[in-house]
């Protein structure tokens, strides 16, 4: 596996069409970037899960960049989205099946809708568990029943960072899937409840500008706040290694 050691993180530097999706245990796929960093510095439990993914791509310029200035690496940037529609479409190829943990019945139904439509091959299986901070044993009994009783190929989960990382974690060995990977805000772009901003906008590495614009009450900490603190944490990191 091609990786790059930012800040003791293996952060995948590799092409998502070559991963082998043939194991006998599931793969975990995780995204880091700046906010999930620094998340992780306050959260041993969301560092731990970050740490065990057996696949994790660097989810933002911020990342990019450190492993350039640190390690003098050059990666490539990989979104959820991008982890998600390489899947869907070797899952397409090989008539293969996705399961959709998480968000509401609404958003479920839409992203069903548009499979049917762009990926008609895939076989998909979907779960909406109670929205609430912590799921009670109950909860993750009927969550894991409901995905081993479809046995997907992929298992996409989409409860929020850093929720459904730390729930993989937990129950990854209790998981009959080939793939796992948590792409939470990919749910919503998918199903058209959250636009995602435009291709020259993402290529130029300012989709977080615009997303900020969009919904500056919900994401200024994380843009304004929370990427800095990763360029401290960068420098910092540098400095003591040097």
């Amino acid at each position: 596996m091609q990786t790059v050691n930012v800040m003791d993180y293996d952060v995948f530097s590799g092409d998502l069409d070559k991963i082998n999706l043939e194991n006998e245990k599931p793969l975990v796929i995780n995204t880091i970037n700046a906010y999930s960093f620094v998340i992780a510095s306050r959260d041993p439990l969301f560092k731990s899960a970050l740490q065990d993914s057996d696949i994790l791509v660097p989810d933002g310029f911020p990342v990019v960049y450190a492993a350039k200035y640190l390690q003098g690496s050059r990666i490539r940037k990989i979104a959820g989205a991008d982890v998600f529609y390489s899947l869907c479409e070797r899952m397409n190829e090989k008539a293969g099946s996705c399961f959709f943990l998480g968000s509401s019945e609404s958003t479920l139904e839409k992203i069903n809708k548009r499979l049917m439509i762009e990926f008609p091959q895939i076989k998909t299986g979907f779960h909406s568990p109670p929205f609430k901070k912590e799921f009670s044993k109950e909860d993750n009994s009927i969550m894991l029943e409901a995905i081993n009783s479809f046995k997907p190929d992929v298992l996409f989960v989409g409860m929020t960072a850093p929720k459904q990382e730390k729930w993989v974690d937990t129950h990854r060995d209790s998981i009959d899937a080939g793939a796992i990977t948590s792409i939470g805000a990919v749910f919503d772009f998918y199903a058209g409840t959250t636009s995602r901003p435009s291709s020259f906008w993402v290529n130029n590495n300012l989709e977080w500008f615009i997303r900020l614009l969009k919904e500056p009450r919900r994401l200024w900490k994380r843009y304004l706040v929370y990427s800095p603190l990763f360029f401290i944490s960068m420098l910092k990191y540098k400095f003591k290694s040097s």
